[in-house]
């Protein structure tokens, strides 16, 4: 390859950081586009889903509500004796039906197949696959699973990961770019090119969505496969760990620790428990709500779960993220109905509160449909930003045997301290988010065999006879 003259320190230390902000929107760019496609998607439609599926959600008699032992058993003559019964949502309000959830081994993780119950008139309104905690209905799940892994499972997960990796780089790889050259004196040019056009507003919708974008990345990361147990697994080591309840009843017992997703693995010691009788677990439910009324359970957005195995207690916690958060959880004595365990929201460490009230925010439900409009906003100014960025590279991009500007030229250019400082750099982030580290490598391959690609076709050039070229 053909020897360049040194640069001095800054303009190599420019060089390199243009080019890897470039190589990030050329590469993690299209992830990045879905991501923010499917994202925006998903914040705008609560509302539609409510329309959707009104016959199930609205119920379609009006008059007292039956006990909870009444609905359940409803629901359960409804759906057979196969399914597990999993957790029960009240209705949240006169008008509304109540959920009967019940898990069963063809179903994914988190999901559980769900009965409509009317409160006033026993009659079952439907049926539909439900997920999480946020109880999503059959066509926000799918977008949910778009956004999060393209409907292509745990594999799928890479992409938003990848995404979220290299988004709040890219940010602030932008910013300190348009900081170097925003005092940078250009002639005034008779007409404004599109590169220049979409340069301006590439740069511009940066500028004012940088804090969000930042903060989509670190949230999204919570979620994301491997730099997501990085975090719990750093969050655990400094005691940032969100508080939780035990349903075991035997405190020398070695209990499971529940959390949003609890059903989904219990520990031996549990399992190999005698189960308890759903009839009887099931004419205690009105008892259980009653108590955990009076225990400060206020919130009309509360899940019951029943003990699985002897020697458990009920699970009830409410799931209203919303602001201002209701999330207490407390465990209920099925014997005697007392509390034998309580995770209160206000107790909670404030990094604990931060992460909850970050992920909710990102989902687009902590402050109703002013934090909708924003997430869809940033969605939107996110994808805008992707396509004025390959506008720009589309408009300028290189002839085929030009010389290739490549990352690793770059680097070789950069003075020793900042060649050590990158490479420190590159490798805690490559351990912390290790899909960011591989996709570096990968990056880095690309840029080797495009250079090698260049030089050969630049060699053929300077080879062919004069007339030929």
């Amino acid at each position: 390859m053909q020897a360049e003259p040194a640069q001095p320190s800054f303009a190599a230390i420019r060089q390199f950081i243009t080019r890897l902000h470039f190589y990030v929107g050329l590469f993690v760019g299209p992830f990045l586009l879905v991501a923010a496609v499917t994202g925006t998607l998903y914040v705008l439609t609560p509302q539609i889903e409510s329309l959707l599926y009104r016959d199930q959600l609205v119920a379609r008699t009006a008059g007292p509500e039956h006990p909870l032992s009444e609905q359940i058993a409803a629901a359960r003559a409804s759906i057979g004796e196969a399914p597990r019964l999993f957790a029960v949502r009240p209705a949240t309000a006169p008008g509304l039906t109540t959920r009967v959830m019940f898990s069963q081994p063809d179903l994914g993780e988190s999901e559980t197949r769900t009965v409509f119950v009317d409160p006033a008139s026993l009659a079952v309104q439907g049926e539909l696959i439900t997920y999480g905690t946020s109880g999503i209905l059959p066509f926000r799940i799918t977008l949910d699973y778009l956004h999060r892994n393209l409907l292509l499972g745990d594999i799928g997960r890479h992409y938003s990961e990848l995404a979220a990796s290299w988004l709040w780089f890219s940010i602030l790889g932008g910013l300190l770019l348009w900081y170097w050259q925003r005092s940078v004196a250009r002639p005034k040019a008779a007409k404004v090119s599109g590169w220049q056009r979409s340069r301006r507003l590439h740069t511009l919708i940066g500028l004012w969505t940088a804090l969000g974008l930042l903060f989509l990345s670190a949230t999204g990361l919570t979620w994301s496969r491997w730099a997501g147990g990085n975090i719990d697994t750093f969050r655990n080591e400094v005691g940032w760990i969100t508080p939780a309840i035990t349903t075991a009843l035997n405190p020398l017992a070695e209990a499971p620790v529940l959390g949003e997703h609890a059903a989904h693995g219990m520990g031996a010691a549990v399992e190999t428990a005698p189960p308890v009788s759903e009839t009887d677990m099931v004419a205690r439910f009105d008892s259980v709500v009653s108590s955990a009324r009076v225990a400060g359970i206020d919130s009309p957005m509360i899940e019951i779960r029943p003990p699985r195995t002897v020697g458990q207690a009920f699970r009830v916690s409410e799931y209203d993220r919303s602001w201002p958060t209701q999330v207490d959880t407390i465990a209920v004595d099925p014997s005697n109905f007392n509390v034998t365990s309580r995770a209160d929201f206000e107790t909670f460490p404030i990094v604990a509160k931060l992460i909850r009230w970050g992920i909710d925010a990102h989902m687009g439900v902590l402050f109703g449909v002013a934090n909708q409009v924003l997430m869809a906003v940033l969605g939107l100014a996110l994808t805008a930003m992707i396509i004025y960025g390959y506008r720009m590279w589309w408009l300028r991009r290189p002839a085929p045997g030009a010389s290739a500007r490549t990352l690793i030229r770059s680097f070789s250019y950069l003075p020793p301290v900042a060649k050590i400082t990158a490479l420190a750099v590159a490798l805690v982030f490559g351990i912390a988010l290790p899909v960011m580290g591989v996709s570096l490598l990968v990056f880095l391959l690309i840029d080797f065999f495009r250079a090698a690609l260049a030089e050969m076709m630049a060699a053929e050039q300077r080879n062919m006879p004069p007339g030929m070229r």
